[in-house]
C-alpha cells in the first residue's frame, strides 16, 4: 500500500492550507486514516484521526482549527488548516490502517509533505 500526500507550502500566519493523501495498492479495505506531523527536532506527533465510519479525533490544541475528512470510495483523506501559525510549520504524514486480501493488517505512512507557517 503506497500513500501519496500533497498540498504542502508556504503560507503566511493566518492563511489556510489543505493537504490530501491517496493511498493506491492492493487491499481489502482501509480503516483508519490519520495525520501527523513532526516540526524540526522534535518528534512526530498526531494531528488528527478519522475511521471508516468518519467519527474524528483531533489533538486538543487543533480542534477547532484544522478539519479531517475522507472519500472512501477514492481512498483519499484530506487535512484543512486554517488560522495557521508559524509553529504549524513541520513535515506533515499521512498514515493508513486497514488489511489486506488475506485479512492480514497493514500500517502504512505517505512521504510527508512540508508545511512552513512564515511571513
Amino acid at each position: 500500500v503506497q500513500l501519496q500526500a500533497s498540498g504542502g507550502g508556504l503560507v503566511q500566519p493566518g492563511g489556510s492550507l489543505r493537504l490530501s493523501c491517496t493511498a493506491s495498492g492492493v487491499f481489502f479495505s482501509i480503516n483508519s486514516m490519520a495525520w501527523y506531523r513532526q516540526a524540526p527536532g522534535k518528534q512526530r506527533d498526531l494531528v488528527a484521526t478519522i475511521d471508516r465510519a468518519k467519527n474524528t479525533n483531533y489533538a486538543d490544541s487543533l480542534k477547532g482549527r484544522f478539519t479531517i475528512s475522507r472519500d472512501n470510495d477514492k481512498n483519499t483523506v484530506w487535512l484543512q488548516m486554517g488560522s495557521l501559525k508559524p509553529e504549524d510549520t513541520a513535515v506533515y504524514y499521512c498514515y493508513a490502517e486497514g488489511t489486506d486480501y488475506g485479512f492480514i493488517p497493514f500500517g502504512s505512512w505517505g512521504q510527508g509533505t512540508l508545511v512552513t507557517v512564515s511571513s
